[in-house]
């Protein structure tokens, strides 16, 4: 590139009539690399009138957006990476909904409009669903580039056809536009074009070119003295300069990333020196690095070259690092973003030096409860910032958990992370293979079915298990469990042993956490957490001994009582 994408951009926001502002909107102009490779991201939200908490969703989809775009793979397209954020995001909201106590109360709905814009290298992408709008100004000429999503019942009645949140399907507005100089872009809610005509925004645009932001704001001002009782938001761009690619960049932008060579120790990688290999498998190398300008030590995670056909595989290495980005948590391994253009297809995120679980199982085969519940409780948190984000691990097993020198544990390895509202392009809907490792993968995906944080769960029961007695708790009986029948008669193995000193209620939590019906495990993990630290109720009324034992006197005074009561009654009621 001989020159570098410049904007200016002007914004203004106000509740205008209304008690609160339920608009909300932002901008992100990140640095390079990320300028090249993702591009300027732009995005505008509108909540809906008829609900109280529609602000929520305003702020939380724009938020979303400006966030988890730059967290997507560069080697995706800026189409692939918003339309999956904005899938991604519209489950969450449509979760919120339908989890809520008000979910069939239409004052209480998370749902909202959202437009936005991505400009990358010389070309615009549009996003749209609802009624805000994105114009186009060029050479004099305003231009609407997006369709309102509503319906209109009467002439003063209406309502979204499109939303996010409204529903678990999502359908998008794209658009790609070519660029020049010069170039403006005006996103605005309805309170704002409902009552400005598009000319008259072009003319108050022209009139402050120096003060993008003294034009928004003389924008909404001309709205609202037009009389508009709505939110009013108004967002300007303008392209100030433009890249110059070649031939040989707009190719490469085409193609995906080649693949890294074989990697050994002291070879160079894009400003890295490699250590030594931390693992490798058939699917993929993980290696030891060190920043040569920082001197930090990373992991660097490679796909195997065996895998560069596998297109399903690829869609999930990529998505990896997107959910490593997504998930701010302790004890989930952080990925780290490239200060400097990739030029081979890899991840990276911190270094934990430690020992993974099944390695301290191994180490530590009669742990004390105690140490066992303090792993149990750091997982069972980290799993907690995958599912507050509509994400199931789905391949928790111990070679899939570190724990460093602290004691700190971290889940890693997310290459079968279900997101929920994002489908596989490979392999729409599921896949004919489990992704899981079968000793540790709930029952119900052997029967096709889609896991929920139960299944989770469940993962997590077979490792508490394995950790207290050594053993999976079904052995190989689960994966050949293929039907519902088969799975009834699938016999929980207690884990009590004379060898080991594990407490009688212990084995009934575990027993919960691992029965083979979703339905009838721990519901939540705090649950189970809880539970393995304080002996449930249930459990306790159930094993309770009988009064004879604990108390023979009260018991024998009791019954004595009681006699005497039904000889009295015996006297009064005889029949004389």
């Amino acid at each position: 590139m001989t020159s570098q994408l410049t904007i200016s951009s002007g914004q203004c926001s106000d509740k205008g009539r209304k008690t609160i502002n339920q608009d909300f909107h932002g901008i992100r102009v990140p640095r390079e690399p990320q300028l090249g490779t993702k591009g300027i991201a732009i995005a505008l939200a509108d909540g809906i009138s008829s609900s109280q908490v529609s602000q929520i969703a305003s702020q939380t989809a724009v938020a979303s957006f400006l966030e988890d775009y730059f967290c997507t793979s560069d080697a995706w397209s800026v189409k692939k990476s918003a339309q999956r954020v904005l899938m991604a995001t519209n489950s969450w909201l449509y979760s919120q909904t339908r989890q809520s106590q008000y979910r069939y109360d239409r004052e209480k709905v998370y749902v909202c409009t959202l437009s936005a814009l991505v400009i990358k290298s010389t070309t615009a992408h549009l996003f749209h669903i609802g009624d805000a709008r994105i114009h186009h100004l060029r050479n004099g000429s305003m231009e609407q580039l997006t369709d309102d999503h509503r319906i209109w019942i009467a002439q003063d009645q209406s309502h979204l056809s499109r939303a996010l949140g409204i529903d678990s399907h999502l359908e998008i507005d794209y658009r790609a536009l070519q660029l020049e100089q010069g170039d403006i872009f005006v996103l605005t809610t309805d309170g704002i074009h409902e009552h400005v005509r598009t000319a008259r925004m072009a003319e108050l645009i022209v009139e402050n070119a120096d003060d993008l932001d003294l034009a928004a704001r003389a924008i909404l001002t001309d709205a609202f003295d037009q009389g508009s009782d709505d939110n009013l938001t108004v967002q300007i761009v303008r392209i100030d300069s433009l890249p110059v690619r070649d031939v040989n960049e707009v190719f490469q932008q085409l193609t995906d990333l080649p693949f890294p060579p074989v990697l050994v120790p002291r070879m160079l990688l894009d400003g890295f020196t490699v250590i030594r290999e931390l693992h490798a498998s058939h699917r993929s190398h993980v290696y030891l690095v060190q920043d040569n300008e920082s001197g930090q030590h990373m992991a660097l995670k490679a796909p195997a070259t065996d895998m560069q056909h596998d297109q399903g595989y690829l869609e999930r290495f990529l998505m990896e690092e997107w959910i490593a980005r997504r998930i701010d948590s302790g004890h989930v391994i952080k990925a780290i973003a490239p200060s400097r253009k990739r030029r081979a297809l890899y991840t990276l995120t911190e270094y934990v030096e430690g020992q993974t679980l099944a390695q301290w199982i191994i180490d530590n085969p009669h742990p004390d409860l105690a140490s066992v519940r303090a792993i149990v409780e750091q997982i069972a948190r980290g799993l907690r910032a995958f599912h507050r984000l509509e994400m199931l691990h789905q391949d928790l097993r111990p070679a899939n958990i570190m724990i460093d020198g602290t004691g700190t544990v971290k889940i890693i390895d997310f290459g079968a992370t279900r997101v929920a509202g994002v489908m596989e392009s490979a392999s729409p809907g599921t896949y004919q293979d489990i992704l899981g490792t079968e000793q540790y993968t709930a029952p119900e995906y052997f029967l096709g079915e889609s896991g929920t944080a139960c299944s989770d769960l469940f993962s997590l029961g077979v490792i508490t298990y394995q950790m207290l007695t050594g053993k999976i708790p079904y052995g190989v009986q689960v994966a050949r469990a293929r039907s519902r029948a088969a799975q009834s008669r699938l016999a929980y193995v207690s884990a009590l042993d004379a060898k080991r000193e594990i407490p009688v209620w212990i084995d009934d939590v575990l027993k919960k956490a691992l029965h083979p019906q979703p339905d009838k495990r721990y519901q939540e993990l705090s649950e189970f957490t809880y539970d393995l630290r304080h002996p449930n109720k249930a459990f306790l009324e159930r094993t309770r001994a009988p009064l004879l034992e604990r108390n023979p006197l009260l018991f024998w005074q009791s019954t004595s009582a009681a006699l005497a009561a039904m000889v009295a009654l015996l006297i009064v009621f005889w029949p004389r």
